[in-house]
């Protein structure tokens, strides 16, 4: 093996991993000691009202922060181990959501709603995955849906993801009646034990308020986060599109895996567009999205021997980013 399939290797084996996992956690320590505020707000969910900093900044927010990305790591691991939606034996698509997280230092200073949200993704994907073909696979379908519509009444970032399984299990093949039957009751359940209970009622409700781009352009601490939303989303388009062309050959049942992270990337993508002042929220989900492309992106272009130095630019900009945030801030 040359030199240059070492190199290569070595971005998709567990030492680099880890090696990204450290350079969070220092860049964790850094963002804490140096006192970063992140941009945080009050979003409104269907009932009730979250604050987006889920805990507030200090040091158990960022190892509350730091565990749940590892937990999210953990879990794609887990997930690809099962299912192979990545064809090779590869740890970078986790390497690289960790070098995308650090590139955004102002989510690593605290534990905010983004964060859950990924974890939520991650979690959700391993039953989705689970129910490919299985026409009895009702109580997964019912269990993410309501699990989803929960997260909503607390904040309405939780609505991407109801478009995004729901075009999942399209893909599964499980939306039989039954499968759209639980899925609605999946919605619904939530809001009728919170209804039932008394805990809210009809006035209680919140009405989706949608901030566009246009709208927060200008405002200093969502300028750096715009440019960063946009060269991350403009990285992942592209991959995807180049990467569709070769997973287009692949087994259907891997295709379908794959095509359910290209309609999460896009579905993140869309929702930036529309309410772009959950930004921060997002930005995780969209990483997460990336990353998976990335990893593809270096496994599938196997012919392409110089493609760690395409590597060594991805990181160099997430380091890079991450520090002048830093400096800037």
């Amino acid at each position: 093996m040359s030199t240059r399939e070492h190199i290569n290797e070595y971005f998709n084996g567990r030492p680099f991993a880890l090696l990204c996992a450290l350079a969070l956690m220092a860049m964790s320590a850094v963002a804490l000691s140096s006192g970063l505020q992140p941009p945080t707000g009050h979003s409104a969910g269907i009932f009730f009202t979250l604050k987006d900093e889920l805990i507030e900044s200090g040091p158990l927010a960022v190892a509350a922060n730091l565990l749940c990305m590892l937990a999210i790591g953990g879990i794609m691991l887990a997930v690809n181990k099962v299912y192979n939606f990545v064809r090779s034996v590869t740890h970078l698509f986790v390497s690289s959501f960790f070098l995308l997280q650090l590139a955004n230092p102002w989510s690593l200073a605290t534990f905010n709603v983004g964060s859950l949200l990924v974890l939520v993704t991650a979690l959700s994907i391993l039953p989705l995955f689970a129910s490919y073909q299985d026409r009895h696979s009702q109580r997964n379908v019912f269990v993410i849906f309501a699990m989803i519509a929960t997260g909503c009444m607390f904040h309405y970032a939780f609505l991407i993801l109801i478009p995004a399984f729901c075009l999942g299990f399209l893909y599964m093949g499980v939306f039989n009646f039954k499968g759209v039957l639980a899925m609605l009751f999946g919605l619904i359940t939530p809001f009728w034990i919170v209804l039932g209970l008394g805990l809210v009622s009809p006035a209680d409700f919140n009405p989706l308020q949608l901030n566009g781009i246009w709208q927060l352009i200008g405002q200093p601490d969502i300028n750096r986060l715009l440019l960063l939303a946009v060269a991350t989303a403009a990285t992942g388009i592209i991959l995807a599109v180049s990467n569709l062309f070769t997973i287009m050959n692949y087994r259907k049942q891997t295709r379908v895996y794959n095509y359910y992270f290209v309609v999460l990337l896009v579905a993140t993508v869309i929702a930036l567009c529309v309410n772009y002042r959950d930004v921060a929220v997002y930005l995780p989900l969209l990483n997460l999205s990336v990353a998976v492309q990335v990893a593809q992106a270096h496994t599938l272009k196997t012919s392409f021997h110089n493609r760690y130095i395409l590597l060594l630019l991805f990181i160099a900009a997430c380091v890079g980013w991450g520090a002048s945030s830093l400096l800037l801030s």
